[in-house]
């Protein structure tokens, strides 16, 4: 099971290396996104300050590096990089499940560099809903933070993938009481995490009410795990699963409607990702009701070719964000929240019809 698990994640960093697999015909939604530009500067640009506070923890900018890898020799290197960078940026990260270290010990090392490089970053654990409802305890919960000294612990919610995936398990009726059960008895914030088909307003509600502390949208529009196991199956010459990652290759909610979705119908924390793909993202993020965003595809990108790229792939997205900010005359991250912005296109068409109301975003008062 172990080696399965790992040549799995082999496929998974290859793939998203090698082949296009981001959504085709459905974007995230952030072109829809307007800012109300102010042509008299309101701040100093060199006193914007990005840092901010969450989930208990002082981070430079509001950025964490998304959910990647581990479990396998090659993810060892990976995890160290980002680690290196986000540790000397002040920013976090999350690792890949890890299931593969929960079955095979040896595996361990390739999610412990990520605390050995980054002692004091926030670091966020993973494992996936499956094995949460159908096989593991609580004891492999506290494992998993134990493992690389965690913040937090992510439990990742990607059952359009387990459907598509040969190896897949896509239970789990009984997740919900699983999830009640872990957020008493672990002693760090508990996050769902999306994999690229975004949270509803109505899962959301569920989730606050289950004892969950924070809900990372992962909206769709980025990578697509439907894709990246469309490839697999592609090679593995195995039709049926071809033909459902390519139905499903689009599917999901956009990132910029999951976020409003949750943020307007819960007061949980909300991490925005899914296609964050520049600092503009993450303001537009920021602004609809995010407290953090999530990068991961260009990161990965990043650090197959070394720190320094990493390090300047998120000093480009902090320079972008700080840039946006200036544009519209705040000095701080949480005035976003007070940004008039202007939504269009599907964006508006969707919350429209689910009852949102879009013109109070439109009126703030910045």
């Amino acid at each position: 099971m172990a080696n399965e698990t790992e040549r799995r994640k082999i496929d998974h960093i290859r793939i998203c290396l090698e082949k296009n697999v981001e959504a085709k015909n459905l974007t995230s939604g952030f072109e829809n996104v307007f800012f109300v530009h102010r042509a008299v500067p309101r701040v100093d640009y060199e006193s914007i300050d990005l840092s901010v506070d969450f989930l208990g923890h002082k981070f430079s900018a509001p950025i964490i590096v998304e959910a990647l890898t581990g479990g396998a020799e090659k993810a060892t290197e990976i995890n160290r990089v980002i680690a290196l960078a986000v540790e000397e940026l002040g920013l976090g990260m999350g690792v890949g499940s890890q299931r593969a270290a929960i079955e095979d010990e040896s595996l361990e090392y390739t999610f412990k560099v990520v605390r050995e490089n980054a002692p004091n970053a926030f670091i966020i654990a993973n494992l996936g809903y499956s094995q949460i409802a159908s096989e593991y305890s609580i004891k492999e919960v506290k494992r998993a933070v134990e493992m690389i000294e965690a913040n937090a612990i992510a439990i990742h919610l990607n059952t359009l993938q387990e459907v598509i995936q040969t190896e897949g398990k896509p239970g789990g009726k009984s997740l919900c009481d699983k999830i009640i059960d872990i957020a008493d008895a672990i002693d760090v914030p508990l996050i769902i995490k999306e994999t690229g088909c975004g949270i509803a307003a109505e899962e959301a509600e569920l989730l606050e009410s289950l004892g969950v502390d924070c809900i990372d949208v992962a909206g769709a529009g980025g990578t697509s795990w439907a894709a990246v196991e469309y490839y697999r199956a592609l090679e593995a010459g195995d039709e049926t699963k071809k033909h459902l990652g390519e139905a499903f290759w689009d599917w999901g909610i956009p990132t910029a409607v999951s976020i409003v979705e949750v943020s307007q119908t819960t007061k949980l924390k909300v991490i925005a990702s899914g296609g964050i793909r520049s600092g503009l993202h993450i303001a537009k993020s920021i602004a609809l009701g995010a407290d953090m965003t999530g990068i991961a595809l260009p990161i990965l990108k990043a650090a197959v070719l070394g720190l320094e790229e990493v390090k300047r792939k998120l000093k480009t997205f902090m320079e972008c964000l700080k840039t946006c900010m200036f544009l519209v005359g705040v000095s701080k991250i949480e005035e976003l929240k007070n940004t008039p912005v202007i939504l269009t296109g599907l964006v508006a068409e969707w919350l429209k019809a689910r009852g949102f109301n879009i013109e109070e975003y439109a009126r703030r008062a910045p």
